[in-house]
């Protein structure tokens, strides 16, 4: 308050005008009271100078919101002096200049401040000119400012000299100025059909702005519905790919586990291939030294009774040594079905691994089946909107019917009054009929461009609607592909794995087959040692038991490989159902995904449908409603009622 003071007489030094002592002592006492934001020079009767110096403080001024010059005597030139000033404010949101006798020329002024004062024109919102004696003339430069301001809501222009034509021109301004929600009009000389007009216009302009924030409220709640909707899916994707990665580990610590046991076994065999070498070079020593001493006993015949004690020291030696090997192999056969138990137990282990995988699949397939649930609640969700539009319709229908209600009402009462006062306003009134009927049909087209224009604007409101509507199933559609891209990965770590265990299943088989050669080499050599002690005893006929010996051995080596053999088959017939019954499972998965997707469109094109269906009930509302209206304002310009106006 005290910098206003300073520069108010800065600025009057400069102009070389005495200050005025009524404002000053009013600054004064509004320093003393805190009056705050609010500069009141209610009363004060101001002077040309005071004004063209208040309008240049008022230019730079950023301390005041509000501005009361009423009953200030304010004349033409002070007025456009001060208004002027007002041009290049950007802070005063309300003024009050009423009681000032501004005329036409102040009214100019005022519709010049509004127009030129961009920053104004968005910030004032209240204005009052009330018994100011603004004529037609004042009132058409008002209208050109108000249909290009989009900020002032209330108006105040009660008590003054407007008439017809300027009710007409601030009609007419209506219909491009939508925010304007609080109109007084009333001591104007204003025809009560115009009066009418102009309150169903501002009445217009408030139903718009509260369709606006409802619009306004809907887009951001819909907004921070998709940004949860966005979250939990976020949510939901980090999860999965977790599990994922935490298979992939798991798959990776069993393929490092399995190669380390690969490989054990693959010394193991080493070492059992140079012990079966070790014993085939003792059976070629053996061998040559039965060559030798069946050359010797047909070389020394004459030395036979030398040739049978040696033979019978070296039968003695060579049962000794036999009874050794036979031991040898007895330990060495227990080692090997030793490392054959733990073969089949590693055996054992890497099947309840493929089990654990298979588990792992049924865990996926209960993933899938959880997504599935989340489509059925949100169609559930769709569902629930599908009833909420509905439920809003019957509101509006009912809302319509209860202003048809009205309507009848209203026509009733003016029924009633013209009854009562029909004598009276006939005399008066037959000789402005054919003026008036000119002015009826100009107040029709009037209305016929206000109601297009307000068909228009919800028009583009429903249009934006749609449009969030569209945007929200765009997004929704984007969250369902995302979803399939993750059902297709994680389908193909499944086929990963699953080819991983059919490797698996590979090394296991050929192990089994090297283990099985490796026991039929360790039978053929346990089947050499006898022919050799058969061949020292020297008797065919045991040679005969020991071949078919041999022979019933070999049938049941090949029952047990035939055995074995059919074992295998099976094994095969079990992964080739599983297969089987992973691809039906796909395949159903699959079927399942379409027919939701199906559903999903079918439920979008009923959406359509239902919004289709309301948008042509509104327009057949509003279109009966505009009827309606038609038909009451030509009943009541028709009637007698509709050309009479109080005497004064």
């Amino acid at each position: 308050m005290d910098e206003f003071k300073r520069t108010y007489l800065r600025f009057c030094k400069e102009v070389g005008v005495e200050p005025q002592e009524s404002v000053l002592t009013q600054l004064q006492e509004m320093r003393g009271t805190a009056g705050g934001s609010r500069l009141d020079l209610a009363g004060h009767s101001l002077s040309v100078d005071t004004c063209a110096v208040l309008g240049r403080v008022l230019q730079k001024d950023t301390l005041f919101t509000e501005v009361v010059l009423s009953d200030c005597m304010l004349s033409e030139e002070g007025t456009k002096l001060l208004l002027s000033g007002l041009c290049s404010n950007a802070t005063i949101k309300i003024l009050d200049l009423k009681g000032n006798n501004i005329r036409g020329t102040g009214a100019e002024a005022v519709g010049k401040m509004l127009v030129h004062n961009k920053t104004l024109r968005r910030c004032l919102a209240q204005l009052d000119l009330r018994n100011n004696q603004i004529n037609h003339q004042g009132a058409t430069e008002l209208a050109l400012a108000l249909k290009r301001n989009s900020a002032l809501q209330e108006l105040d222009l009660r008590w003054n000299n407007i008439g017809l034509l300027g009710g007409r021109a601030i009609l007419e301004a209506l219909q491009k100025n939508h925010a304007l929600v609080q109109l007084e009009m009333t001591g104007n000389n204003i025809p009560s059909d115009t009066l009418k007009a102009l309150e169903q216009a501002v009445e217009h302009n408030m139903d718009r702005q509260s369709t606006l924030r409802e619009s306004r409220s809907r887009s951001q709640v819909l907004s921070k519905e998709i940004q949860n909707l966005k979250e939990e899916k976020g949510r939901q994707f980090l999860a999965l790919m977790e599990t994922i990665d935490k298979q992939r580990e798991e798959l990776g610590r069993s393929n490092r586990t399995s190669s380390v046991r690969v490989g054990q076994l693959q010394e193991a065999l080493n070492e059992r291939k140079s012990a079966v070498n070790s014993l085939t070079a003792k059976l070629q020593m053996t061998e040559a030294a039965l060559a030798l001493s069946e050359q010797k006993v047909h070389s020394l015949g004459k030395l036979l009774s030398q040739a049978n004690a040696e033979k019978a020291e070296l039968l003695d030696r060579q049962a000794r040594e036999i009874a050794k090997e036979q031991e040898e192999s007895v330990m060495r056969e227990g080692k090997l079905l030793r490392e054959v138990n733990s073969l089949t137990e590693q055996n054992l282990q890497l099947k309840n691994k493929v089990e654990d995988a298979e588990r792992r699949c049924k865990a996926q397939q209960d993933q899938i089946f959880e997504l599935k649930k989340e489509l059925t609640n949100t169609t559930a969700e769709l569902k629930l909107r599908l009833s909420q539009a509905e439920e809003r319709l019957d509101m509006e229908k009912k809302r319509s019917k209860q202003a048809l209600d009205d309507m009848d009402n209203l026509r009733q009462k003016e029924v009633d009054h013209v009854n009562r006062h029909l004598e009276e306003t006939e005399r008066t009134l037959q000789e402005r009929i054919l003026k008036l009927e000119g002015l009826r049909i100009q107040l029709e087209d009037e209305l016929s461009r206000v109601k297009a224009a307000g068909v228009a604007e919800r028009a583009q409101a429903e249009e934006e609607l749609g449009k969030v509507r569209a945007q929200v199933r765009l997004e929704e559609q984007h969250r369902m592909s995302s979803l399939e891209e993750k059902l297709r990965a994680a389908r193909q770590s499944r086929d990963e794995s699953q080819a991983h265990c059919c490797q698996q299943k590979q090394t296991i088989s050929e192990l089994q087959a090297k283990n099985s050669q490796q026991s039929l080499e360790m039978d053929g050599l346990r089947r050499r040692i006898e022919e050799l002690q058969q061949e020292v005893i020297g008797k065919e006929q045991e040679k005969v038991a020991e071949v078919s010996r041999v022979r019933v051995e070999l049938q049941e080596q090949i029952g047990h490989l035939q055995a074995e053999k059919t074992a295998q088959g099976s094994l095969k017939e079990k992964i080739a159902a599983l297969e089987r019954e992973m691809k039906a499972l796909s395949s159903n998965h699959r079927e399942a995904m379409l027919d939701k997707e199906s559903e999903v469109a079918s439920l979008l094109e009923r959406l359509r449908l239902r919004e289709s269906e309301m948008q042509r009930m509104r327009e057949d509302e509003a279109q009966r409603a505009s009827f309606l209206q038609n038909a009451i304002l030509t009943y009541v310009q028709g009637s007698p009622i509709g050309h009479y106006s109080p005497k004064k």
